[in-house]
Order: structure tokens, then sequence, then C-alpha cells
């Protein structure tokens, strides 16, 4: 096993494959590209074999081989900007730099990439222009420095009293390092019956109980422990994980701190994907600030890294996720053993996301039995929902859980903006779910969204108006899925591949073949290794029963089970 690999590399010898990423982020900035020359010299600097080098450089979006143009311009893909502008803000910002170079207006070359999502879905069209963020409807226009470049900041607001996630930044709650000074004097075991008395699961997508997996991770003989806060927050939708770590880092750095005292951890990571690099260096600059102050380092007898990840939306899965830390493929594992027995270099290892992280503070402090009084019985406490800019108030709202998608919809959003009509609702991620208008009034909750076959997931709303045709939402689907998989387990990696040809073809007037459809749907369904594989299907035929009189050419079997999406990590 390669992660095994590497932890006897490290433990024995000292090779650091967790420097790969970085190294080779180096020497890309510093040349445009990644040459074969550069691999050698990192495999050597960090004495890795060079197979092990040349497998992350070929793997990551910000990696690869492929030079960059002077000028580098990741362009949203996503799905909350695809329905800002029908998906056409790629293809317009490159016809219009070809028609700046033949000009003669523009010889500064510019690369343009697709990512599929940079955290401004409440204002988009966006584009990330080296780090330098771009978003709103004249987004292209932007880009060319005919208009004023704009970067609006993220809407929030707490509509429960008092606020839990939002705390922090609401001005309420209370000072998590206070926090964690109280939970420090008492034993580790008091945070995980606090979590446990409130009911807390996991806000990365599968809502997988947060003490049991505590519980779990202190439970194990090995050591060194790890926690790590995943804020790979891949899922096109979701912001909630941006606003948290830019405007509120202190609450998600003492929430890690607080989970490291619960299981007995004396190293934790923030995982910051790199479409966030506001969100990377405010957590750096808290990291700095708590390490100055004694609440982390070798004072408090806990260090926190904040690590960055080089762009692949997989990586949000929690194995995925160590493997990128470990300098290896972004490849999911096949599990048992579980991150909690054998995760980070072959460790204990707890993985959360970081609203699961940042609730903790104030659980502890206010009482799980506190916490618990919000939400209903299956869904316990509050959930950070993230609209999207086709509606009247776009932003980050915390509610109760149990809320009626309805009120959300139509009370906290407003409503669609400009009059325009909703035709269909992405609930809980890429690969959540759609609904249909008549479906608003099932509440925010793990159980009641999975039995309309969708799932809550980040907790992203995304409106779809009727200019957006059910053909073009479809093929938005597919591409995305066959862009994002890792390719680790056949029945994704040629599934998708396969099915988004099908839907290519339908789209250009031929003839559906069902049945091979439906076998591409249910091979992937039942035969992928992690959960994005297994949710493509859901996704799918979301959309043809949201879209029944559009897209009469599709089947629509009833919803079976829905996983959660591969942004899971509790």
């Amino acid at each position: 096993m390669p992660g095994q690999t590497v932890t006897e590399l490290e433990r024995r010898f000292g090779r650091l494959g967790t420097e790969v990423l970085e190294r080779l982020r180096s020497r890309k900035a510093q040349r445009g590209r990644i040459t074969p020359a550069d691999v050698e010299e990192v495999a050597a600097e960090l004495r890795l074999p060079r197979a092990h080098v040349n497998a992350a450089a070929s793997f990551y979006a910000d990696l690869g081989f492929e030079p960059l143009g002077s000028r580098h311009v990741r362009v949203c893909a996503g799905t909350a900007c695809f329905a800002a502008g029908g998906g056409t803000q790629l293809t317009e910002l490159s016809a219009a730099l070809e028609e700046s170079e033949s000009d003669g207006a523009d010889d500064d070359p510019v690369a343009l990439e697709p990512v599929y999502c940079l955290g401004y879905c409440y204002g988009g069209p966006s584009a990330l222009d080296g780090e330098t963020p771009y978003a709103g409807p004249d987004l292209v226009e932007q880009l060319l420095g005919r208009s004023e470049r704009q970067d609006p900041p993220i809407p929030a607001r707490a509509e429960v009293d008092p606020p839990v996630i939002l705390a922090g930044i609401s001005g309420a709650g209370p000072e998590p390092w206070q926090v964690v000074s109280e939970a420090r004097a008492r034993d580790g075991d008091t945070v995980i019956d606090q979590v446990l008395a409130a009911g807390l699961r996991g806000r990365g997508g599968a809502g997988f109980p947060a003490a049991r997996k505590w519980a779990a991770a202190a439970g194990q003989d090995e050591a060194p422990r790890y926690v790590i806060c995943n804020g790979d927050e891949g899922d096109p939708g979701s912001f909630v994980d941006r606003l948290l770590m830019e405007r509120d880092p202190d609450r998600v750095l003492a929430g890690i701190a607080l989970v490291a005292h619960a299981i007995g951890a004396d190293r934790g990571y923030v995982y910051v994907r790199s479409e966030y690099p506001r969100a990377r260096d405010r957590l750096r600059e808290a990291l700095e600030q708590a390490r100055a102050v004694g609440h982390l380092g070798a004072s408090a007898g806990f260090e926190v890294e904040v690590f960055e990840g080089a762009g692949s939306y997989v990586a949000g899965e929690e194995t995925s996720l160590m493997h990128s830390m470990e300098g290896l493929r972004g490849e999911v594992m096949r599990r048992p053993p579980y991150p909690t027995e054998s995760g980070f270099l072959h460790r204990p290892t707890v993985v959360n996301n970081v609203e699961t992280l940042c609730a903790v503070p104030w659980i502890v402090a206010n009482g799980g039995e506190a916490y618990a009084e919000y939400g209903i019985a299956d869904s316990r406490g509050t959930k950070v929902v993230c609209l999207n800019e086709r509606f009247r108030n776009p932003g980050a709202y915390e509610v109760e859980l149990g809320t009626s998608l309805r009120h959300i919809v139509e009370e906290i959003g407003g409503g669609l903006r400009e009059g325009h009509t909703l035709r269909a609702l992405q609930v809980g991620g890429p690969l959540g779910g759609f609904i249909a208008p008549d479906q608003l009034d099932t509440p925010l909750s793990f159980n009641a969204l999975r039995e309309i076959g969708a799932d809550l997931g980040h907790g992203s709303l995304i409106a779809i108006d009727e200019g957006i045709s059910a053909m073009s939402l479809l093929r938005h689907i597919w591409r995305f899925a066959a862009s994002e998989s890792c390719g680790t387990c056949t029945p994704c990696r040629i599934g998708t591949k396969r099915g988004h040809d099908a839907i290519e073809r339908l789209a250009a007037g031929e003839e559906l073949d069902l049945a091979e459809h439906e076998r591409i749907l249910e091979t992937m369904r039942c035969g992928s290794l992690c959960a994005f594989g297994k949710s493509v299907p859901g996704a799918v035929r979301s959309v043809a029963r949201a879209y029944a009189e559009e897209l009469p050419a599709l089947s629509d079997p009833a919803a079976e089970g829905h996983p959660p999406p591969p942004g899971e990590s509790g």
C-alpha cells in the first residue's frame, strides 16, 4: 500500500513525502512548468523514489508538465457559476482574448483553466487571476480591464439565537481559546461526552456522529495521533468553509485543539484548497498569533500546520486528502481500515470538516444538551446553508436543522431575483441531487432529504432558473463527473467517460441507448470505490426526475440509496 510505504520511509529514514507538493509548487511558480529534471531534483532532495514524485506531479491540476502562460486565470465552471451565466464565461473570455491577441492589443500570454468552484457562488460568475479574485456578471470585462474589479464579501447572518457556527462572525458566543484553556484543565473524555450529548454529526457530507469518530481514534494504542481539518471545500455551491477560515480562523483552530485534547493528539493540520489563497493566509496569520500567546506550539504541547492542496476535487474525500498530504496521487483507499485506525502516515487520524469543528467550542462551552435543543430527531443542531446568486438574498445563513426548504428559499433567500422562476433546486453539492419546486416543503435534515433523492451535504442550495435547459444541466453534471474522477477504480473512471459521451451524442440529436445508459449508472452505483462514483447516478436520475417533461428520453427509476458526496470528512 502506498500510504504504508510513505509511513515507513518517513519513520525509518526521515524522508518527507509531506513536502512533495510544496516543492513541486515552488518549481512551477519559478519556471511556469514542471520538468522531468524538477521531478528528479525533488526526489533526490527528499530521498524519495522518482515514481512517487512523478505521480504527484502528473495528478494535480496546479502542477503537471504543461507550461503556463505568464498570466494564469482559473475560471469557475462550478454549478453556481454555470447557473449564473449559462456556463458561457470560459468560452467568452477565450474568444475575447483571442481577439485581443489578433489585434495586437495583448501580447501577454494567458492560460485559462476551468475549475469547479472558487467559493464565490453568491456573486458569480468568478475567476482567480493568479491569486486575485474577480466576480460579477461582467466578469469577462473585468478580466480584460474594461471594468472595475469586483471582490464582493460573503453576506452572512445567523437565523438562530444564539448563533453557534456564526457565533464569532455575529459578535456573540464564547471566546474560542478561553474554551480550549478551560477544557485542557479537564480530562479529554469530557469533550467527547459533551459532543456525544449534542448529537453532532459531521457537516462534510456523510453526517457521521463526531463523538463516535473521536472515541474510535482515542481508543487506539498507536501513536502519534493526528487531527486534520478538511478545508478542501470543493463542492460547487458551498462557501461556508471559506467564510469561516477567512473571517473566524481562531474558531477553526480552537476546534482542532479541542479534538486533539479529546483523542490525545499532539499535531494537527488544516488542509486548505489552493483556490482559497485568502483563507490560507488568514489561517497562517492566526496560527502565528496563537503560538505567540501560547495557545499552540511547544508550551501548549500541540502544534498545527496549514497544508495547501494542489487542485483536485476528489481530495476532499478523507483518504484522498491524506494521500495528497503524503505527497501521493489523490486517490481514494478502500476501507476498512478506517482513518481512525490507520490514517495519515498510517497512524490514528480524525478528519473533520471546517463547519463541524467550528461547532465544537460552542458545544463545550454551553453543553451538549443546549446544542441538542436545536434541530429535529435525526438532525440535531444548526447548519449554515449557502444560497447562490440567483436568489434575491444570496449568502450564508445559519438555520436550525428541520427548517423547511420553502422557508429558506422563499423567506430567507427572498425567492429568485429579477422575476426569474425557480425551475429546480440542487441540494447538497454537485452530486447531492436536484429537486422540483413542489418538493420545497421537505425539511432540511439528513433523512428527509435522502427520502426525496437529495442529500444535506455541505448545505449548498443552488437555484436553477428557467434560463437553463435540462439538457445543458445534464451535460454539465456529466462533464463535471468525467473531469473530476480520480481514476482509481474502473467503474468510475470508465463510467463517467461513457456517460458523458452518451449524453453528448443525445444532445447532438442521436438516439440514446437507454439500456446501456442504465448499465453505466448501475455499474457506477454498485461498483465504485468511493462516494463520488456512487453518487453520480443519483445526481443524473434526479435531473431526469426534476425535468421529466424535458427529458422523456431518460428512464426514471425509483431513487435508491443515496450516498454522501466525496467531500465527506465529518
